[in-house]
């Protein structure tokens, strides 16, 4: 036998497997790592999160990722070029990160890498009859499995794409392992750059659990921040958007896209939502003079209001829901003020609540999917379920 599968398969039946869990989202904010400590699979997962960091990008690498992101017109050699230094920087960011905690790489069992996002097009984006949905991860698993010693298991929303799936989002998997509770209608709000949920029901049928994006997040929000104040990539504590004035017909040519009248399970990305869709919208409703404050304000409420209607769609005729927030965009109070004020009835909490660090969940949720990949995929969690396919992910590099 291969002395990689061997070593494989020792950590698929190791009683506890040590994961770090890696994520860099659209916000180009940073690397994510969370080191997380697994007893199990499936339903039966028991996760501590060890040590979580959030790194910051340097500019220049951020200047890097945005040559080709969500760019149609991208440099294919750019493009081929990044994919092997994106994954070498996320190395050199784990090595470090690892000599600070006092961890040696060796008690890692695996790396689980979302890798870097620079294009999402499922069919109901690109709208081409004869293509499938398709979404491209960089960053390669080989790179980092190398440089790290560690094994790597990375790209994984290919398989979901492969099995039915249009790539994202994801997080359904991990959210109903490790989140879900009997007796307790809960909603993991995620707000990235793209805003996502995972419902799941109190009585922990798998069949009721779906998964969705309901629109922008901070992606809109960020982009215009960049755009027009120099130096700054957010809009910290909503400072720029507190001091402007909701424009209503901006808000309203915002929600006419298709996108909010179809159903759930669905996914977009900042190649719809993105500063050319804010200037449409602008022209169409004759605002294009209209201030930077309330232009940001109008964003703010163009994002919560859409993740509000997902929200109450989801919930209607469902009685004690508790809705816990993770991402970015739960640091921004008014838009979380927005959100509440929308959904009435609803508990409000925040992923610290259940013990997981609420910027660190989207890593700990890679890990999760690479912990399923190598000791689990028992749980059909796709049955029943459109757009959830019951499927184990990711694919696995060896370090020599």
């Amino acid at each position: 036998m291969n002395k990689n599968i061997e070593n494989l398969l020792t950590i698929a039946n190791k009683e506890k497997r040590m994961i770090l869990g890696l994520m860099s989202g659209t916000s180009l904010d940073g690397l994510d790592a969370a080191l997380c400590s697994f007893k199990g699979s499936g339903n039966e997962t028991e996760i501590e999160l060890i040590s979580f960091e959030t790194i910051p990008f340097s500019n220049n690498f951020k200047k890097e990722i945005k040559s080709i992101f969500s760019n149609r017109n991208a440099d294919l050699e750019k493009v081929c070029i990044l994919n092997a230094w994106i994954a070498r920087e996320h190395a050199a960011i784990i090595n470090s990160c690892l000599k600070k905690w006092k961890i040696g790489n060796e008690k890692v069992d695996l790396l689980a890498s979302h890798g870097q996002t620079v294009y999402h097009a499922p069919k109901i984006l690109h709208g081409i009859e004869k293509f499938p949905n398709a979404t491209l991860q960089i960053g390669d698993g080989d790179h980092l499995a190398v440089a790290t010693g560690i094994i790597t298991v990375s790209d994984f929303r290919q398989k979901h794409i492969a099995a039915g799936g249009e790539g994202a989002p994801l997080a359904v998997y991990g959210d109903y392992f490790i989140f879900s509770k009997k007796n307790e209608n809960r909603i993991m709000l995620n707000i990235g750059g793209i805003a996502n949920f995972t419902f799941l029901p109190g009585n922990l049928d798998a069949s009721e659990v779906f998964c969705t994006d309901t629109g922008t997040g901070n992606t809109l929000m960020d982009a215009y921040v960049q755009q027009n104040f120099e130096g700054r990539y957010f809009d910290e504590a909503a400072e720029i958007a507190k001091k402007g004035t909701v424009n209503n017909a901006l808000l309203l040519a915002l929600k006419e896209h298709d996108f909010f009248f179809k159903k759930f399970p669905k996914t977009t990305g900042p190649e719809l939502f993105n500063l050319d869709y804010l200037e449409k919208a602008k022209q169409k409703c004759g605002s294009i003079s209209l201030s930077h404050e309330d232009t940001m304000a109008t964003l703010n409420r163009f994002s919560a209001d859409t993740i509000a209607n997902a929200l109450n769609k989801c919930i209607k005729g469902i009685s004690k829901v508790t809705v816990y927030s993770s991402g970015g965009g739960m640091h921004n109070p008014l838009l979380m003020q927005h959100i509440r004020e929308q959904v009435p009835g609803v508990i409000f909490k925040d992923t610290n609540s259940l013990n997981i660090h609420p910027d660190a969940k989207e890593a700990v949720l890679f890990a999760v999917l690479a912990n399923e990949c190598i000791a689990g995929g028992k749980i059909q969690l796709g049955k029943g379920n459109k757009g959830i396919p019951g499927i184990s992910m990711g694919k696995i590099s060896f370090p020599f």
